[in-house]
C-alpha cells in the first residue's frame, strides 16, 4: 500500500498473464497486486522467466494483461484507445532499457532531444530541458559526444537523461544495469535514486543484482508469476 498522506502513482491490482493455450500455456503473471506512490523507487527482483519484462511491458502500455487493472497517474491503461496510450508513454512514462537504445549518429544532446521533437517542443525549451538533464546525469561536458564515443555507463546516463525529457510521472527500468560492471551499474542505481527524488517521479526497477537492492525504497520478490515479498 502506498504511504500514509502520499498519492498513489502507480496501481497494479490482480493483473494476469499467460502465453500459449491449454496445457501448453506459460502463465507469465499468476495475480500480482502491489501500488506504488509518488516519489517512491521500487525495486522488481527475480529470476530470468519470473515475469519481470512482462510485468514492466503491461505497466508501461506496450501489452495488455488478460484480466486486471493497471492505473498509471490515475488513468486505468485498459480505458486508453491506441492513441491515448501513445500518448501516454510518450507524456508520462520514460523507458530505460538494458541496450540503451541510442541512434548511433545523433549527439549524446541530441539523442536526449528526440523526445521532445516528437512532441514538437519549442527550440529553446528544447535545448534548455537537454542541458539540464546531461548536467543531472553528470555528463554536461560530453553533449556533442556520440554514442560510439561514450563508456558503457555515459550511455546509459545518456538514455536516463532521454527518458526523462518529457518529465514522465513513471520512469520505468529493466535491467538497467545488466551491461556493465559492478562499480558502475552501482552508480547508475544511485544515479537513478537522485533522479526520483530531483524530478520527483515513481520508478519501477527490474534488476537481477542484489547488491542493487538496498538503492530501492522497496523491494518486490516475482517468483513463477507472483509477488512473495514487498
Amino acid at each position: 500500500m502506498s504511504r500514509a498522506g502520499t498519492a498513489t502513482m502507480l496501481e497494479v491490482a490482480d493483473v494476469h498473464k499467460s502465453y500459449g493455450h491449454g496445457a501448453n500455456a506459460v502463465h507469465a503473471l499468476r495475480g500480482v497486486s502491489f501500488e506504488v506512490p509518488r516519489g517512491e523507487l521500487v525495486a522488481l527482483k527475480g529470476r530470468s522467466g519470473s515475469g519481470k519484462t512482462t510485468l514492466l511491458n503491461i505497466v508501461g502500455g506496450l501489452d495488455e494483461p488478460d484480466g486486471g487493472r493497471v492505473t498509471v497517474d490515475g488513468l486505468n491503461l485498459r480505458d486508453q484507445g491506441e492513441d491515448a496510450l501513445l500518448g501516454l508513454r510518450r507524456e508520462r512514462i520514460g523507458f530505460v532499457f538494458q541496450s540503451f537504445g541510442l541512434i548511433p549518429i545523433l549527439t549524446a544532446a541530441e539523442n536526449v532531444g528526440v523526445p521532445l521533437r516528437l512532441r514538437r517542443a519549442d527550440p529553446d525549451e528544447r535545448r534548455e530541458r537537454v542541458e539540464l538533464l546531461l548536467s543531472l546525469v553528470g555528463l554536461a561536458d560530453h553533449a556533442a559526444q556520440r554514442p560510439g564515443e561514450l563508456s558503457g555507463g555515459q550511455r546509459q546516463r545518456v538514455a536516463i537523461a532521454r527518458a526523462l525529457a518529457n518529465s514522465p510521472s513513471v520512469l520505468i527500468a529493466d535491467e538497467p544495469t545488466g551491461q556493465l560492471d559492478a562499480e558502475t551499474g552501482h552508480s547508475v542505481m544511485e544515479l537513478l535514486r537522485a533522479v526520483v527524488r530531483s524530478e520527483s517521479i515513481t520508478a519501477l526497477v527490474a534488476t537481477h543484482d542484489t547488491t542493487l537492492l538496498d538503492l530501492a525504497d522497496r523491494v518486490l520478490e516475482l517468483r513463477d508469476g507472483e509477488i512473495t515479498g514487498s
